[in-house]
C-alpha cells in the first residue's frame, strides 16, 4: 500500500517530467518553424521562387528537409538521454557530441537524397551528378552537419548550464544546512557549559549557607527558563539578554559576595538591538572564570553597550590579565562566540579581546546595526 507522501512525490516528478517535455517540444516547433520562415524569407528576397512549379519544388524540398531534421534531432535526443550521455565526463561528452552530429547528418543526407531523387526534386546542379549517389549525399550532408551541430550545441549547452545551476543551488542549500547544524551544535554546547559552572557555584554554598543555596537554585531556575525561551531563536533583544546576564550575576554574587562588583553603562537606545542569545552571558561568564575568580581580592565587571559609527558595540570589562598578552583558548566560551558571529554575520561582525589597562581586560563585540522599521 503506497503512502500519501509517496503518491505526492510521484505526482511532482511526473509533473516535472511533463514540464520538461513540453519545453522540449515547444523549442523543437519554434526552432524548425523559425528555420522555415528564414528560408522562405530569403527565397522571396532574392527572387529564387520563379515559376509555380519551382515554388512547389521549393516548398516540397523544405518540407522534406524540416521533417527529416525534426525526426533525426529527436532521435539524437532519444539516444543522448537513453545512454545517459549528459552525466558522463565533459571530455566524453565532447567526443559523443561530434560523433552523433556526423553520424546523424550523414544518415539524414542519405534519406533526403533518396527522397529527392524519388520525387524528382533535385536542383539543376544536383542533376549533373545524379548518377553519383555518394557525391549527392556529400552535397546534402554538409548543410545537415552544420544544422545538427548547432542543434546539438544548443542542447548540450542548455543541459550543461542547467546542471551547473542545479549544482550551485544544491551547494547553497548544503551550506545553509551546515550553517544551521553548526549553530544548533554551538547552542547545544552553551547551555550545558553554563549549567555546569552555575551548579559548581551552588555546590559551594550548600554546606556553607543552605538558605542562600536555595535562593541560588531559584535564581538558576529563572536563568534556565529564560534561556530555554530564547534557545530556538537566532537573536534576541539586548534587553532580554541583559535580564539573563543580571540573573547570572546575581547568582555569582552570592558566591563571590564583596569580591564581585558590577557596573552597567548601557545606552537605552541599544536595548532593542538584536544580539545572539546567550552570547553576552558567555562573555560575562568567561570574564568571571578567567578574571575575577583568579583575583584574591576579586574585581569588577563592567558591561558597556553603545553605538559606534554603524555598529552596535558590546563590551565586557573585567579585572584581570591575559596570559602572555593573549586570551586563553582552551575554554569553550570564546571559540563559540567567534563561531557564532562568523556563522550569523560573516565578515560584518568583529570580535576582539585585549588588555585595556594593566589591570583591566576587555572583550568587545561589534555588531552591524539593525534599524527598526
Amino acid at each position: 500500500m503506497h503512502k500519501a507522501g509517496e503518491t505526492f512525490n510521484f505526482e511532482l516528478i511526473f509533473m516535472a517530467a511533463m514540464s520538461r517535455n513540453a519545453r522540449y517540444w515547444l523549442s523543437q516547433l519554434c526552432g524548425w518553424g523559425l528555420f522555415a520562415l528564414i528560408n522562405i524569407f530569403f527565397a522571396y528576397s532574392f527572387d529564387k521562387m520563379g515559376s509555380t512549379e519551382e515554388q512547389q519544388k521549393f516548398y516540397f524540398r523544405l518540407l522534406i528537409f524540416i521533417s527529416i531534421g525534426f525526426l533525426f534531432t529527436h532521435m539524437m535526443r532519444y539516444i543522448i538521454l537513453g545512454f545517459d550521455l549528459l552525466q558522463k565526463r565533459l571530455e566524453y561528452q565532447l567526443i559523443i557530441f561530434i560523433l552523433v552530429t556526423l553520424v546523424f547528418a550523414f544518415g539524414a543526407a542519405v534519406l533526403e537524397t533518396l527522397l529527392l531523387t524519388q520525387f524528382d526534386l533535385l536542383l539543376k546542379n544536383e542533376k549533373g551528378v545524379q548518377d553519383n549517389f555518394f557525391l549527392l549525399v556529400s552535397y546534402e550532408a554538409f548543410p545537415m552537419a552544420i544544422l545538427y551541430f548547432i542543434w546539438n550545441l544548443i542542447y548540450f549547452m542548455y543541459h550543461f548550464i542547467t546542471k551547473s545551476q542545479k549544482q550551485q543551488l544544491d551547494t547553497l542549500k548544503l551550506e545553509a544546512l551546515v550553517k544551521e547544524l553548526e549553530l544548533k551544535t554551538i547552542k547545544a554546547h552553551i547551555n550545558p557549559h553554563f549549567i555546569f559552572n552555575s551548579l559548581n557555584g551552588i555546590r559551594a554554598l550548600i554546606d556553607e549557607d543552605p538558605n542562600r543555596a536555595r535562593n541560588a537554585i531559584t535564581e538558576l531556575s529563572n536563568i534556565l527558563r529564560s534561556s530555554m525561551q530564547t534557545d530556538k531563536l537566532e537573536s534576541v533583544s539586548l534587553e532580554k539578554e541583559l535580564n539573563i546576564v543580571k540573573d547570572y550575576l546575581a547568582l555569582e554574587n552570592m558566591r563571590f559576595e564583596d569580591r564581585l562588583r558590577v557596573e552597567y553603562e548601557i545606552d537605552e537606545d541599544t536595548l532593542d538591538q538584536p544580539v545572539p542569545p546567550m552570547m553576552l552571558q558567555t562573555l560575562v561568564e568567561n570574564a568571571i572564570k578567567h578574571g575575577i575568580s583568579k583575583q584574591i581580592m576579586g574585581g569588577k565587571i563592567k558591561i558597556v553597550s553603545d553605538f559606534k559609527d554603524s555598529y552596535h558595540e558590546l563590551a565586557v570589562q573585567n579585572t584581570g590579565k591575559l596570559m602572555n598578552g593573549t586570551a586563553k583558548g582552551d575554554g569553550f566560551g570564546l571559540p563559540s562566540t567567534l563561531n557564532r558571529l562568523s556563522l550569523l554575520y560573516g565578515e560584518k561582525a568583529r570580535f576582539s579581546i585585549k588588555q585595556l589597562t594593566t589591570e583591566i581586560v576587555e572583550a568587545r563585540v561589534m555588531l552591524p546595526v539593525q534599524m527598526s522599521i
